[in-house]
């Protein structure tokens, strides 16, 4: 029988995080357009809900990421560390991409971040799975 370890526990809440960050991402992608005949207040109220999840679930992400690079080899090959160093540098692009795109009004603004943290979401969760295949 399988048992699970840390290891297993600490991937399973990574890449929970990640779905919720990212997949919520594009749930509400679809979501916000049909919500925008009924006012900006609904808009807002969606908008609020997801980040009381997603906020805490990129925490989470980071979190058990740098908890996960505490297991690597110490004779891990440099391609590995570039590509895990790229995915770090988009983790921080992508949240600073929806802090400013939480706190701006500005329309272009909004819909410039949302489309980039859309984007280094996907990139993010693409790498994760290239390390996860290669470590």
């Amino acid at each position: 029988m399988l048992s699970p370890t840390i290891d297993t526990i600490r991937l399973f809440l990574h890449i929970l995080s990640a779905a919720i960050w990212v997949g919520g991402q594009f749930a509400l992608a679809g979501i916000i357009p049909g919500l925008r005949h009924l006012g900006p207040e609904a808009t807002k109220i969606a908008a609020e809900g997801f980040a009381r999840v997603a906020w805490p679930a990129f925490v989470v992400a980071v979190v058990t990421g740098i908890w996960g690079t505490s297991d690597l080899e110490a004779d891990t090959s440099g391609a590995y560390l570039a590509v895990l160093g790229i995915k770090l540098l988009l983790v921080v692009a992508a949240g600073g991409s929806a802090g400013v795109h939480a706190i701006s009004s500005s329309k272009p603004i909004k819909a410039i971040t949302g489309a980039l943290g859309g984007v280094f979401g996907i990139a993010i969760v693409f790498l994760g799975v290239l390390l996860g295949t290669h470590g």
